[in-house]
């Protein structure tokens, strides 16, 4: 799959503006048609859909600028065409899922946490504020706290989604290595 390609601004604006001339609008717009998107792909037994649905939108953004004149109809009908043929390249490279780290003794807990925080002081100041805040509260606090931090770093909810994922598969990986460098 292509995953080459990032979205830019100018990218997301054309997006945004060929979904609805209103910015309110065309926001809900994109928050509905990333949750049908996501629910395509798990209906599909994709194991990876919020990602999926991220290179959906990627995709469409990326062709926004040009087809939004020509294109008649509604918007998400093209999503979800992007959709299928998403779909079809994730069906013919079908990785399995990522099995989870069996931890059997304390000590391995205690060396996963070392190994975490390892990680985490590689991260920048910035990145690991964020995936910190991200992933605390529960509930009701956890919902107000990703709105307060997307709202103090002036980006979506969407955007948070994105940045927490990355850093997080990345501290994953990391973790794992530090774990198989202990263990081998």
């Amino acid at each position: 799959m292509k995953k080459n390609w990032v979205l830019s601004q100018e990218s997301f604006d054309a997006l945004l503006e060929w979904l609805a001339p209103d910015r309110e609008l065309a926001g809900q717009k994109y928050e509905e048609i990333r949750q049908r998107l996501i629910r395509i792909f798990t209906a599909r037994g994709c194991h990876e859909p919020e990602d999926l649905a991220d290179e959906t939108i990627n995709r469409v953004a990326n062709k926004a600028g040009s087809i939004s004149e020509d294109y008649v109809g509604d918007p998400a009908l093209y999503f979800y065409a992007v959709a299928n043929n998403i779909h079809l390249e994730y069906l013919r490279r079908k990785p399995a899922p990522t099995p989870p780290i069996k931890l059997d003794e304390s000590n391995d807990t205690e060396e996963e946490f070392r190994c975490l925080e390892q990680c985490l002081s590689h991260l920048t100041m910035e990145s690991r504020d964020l995936v910190v805040r991200y992933y605390q509260d529960e509930k009701k606090a956890k919902i107000n706290q990703r709105k307060l931090l997307a709202r103090n770093l002036g980006i979506g909810p969407n955007a948070l989604r994105i940045r927490a994922c990355r850093i997080r598969a990345s501290l994953q990986k990391c973790v794992e290595k530090c774990m198989g460098q202990h263990f081998v």
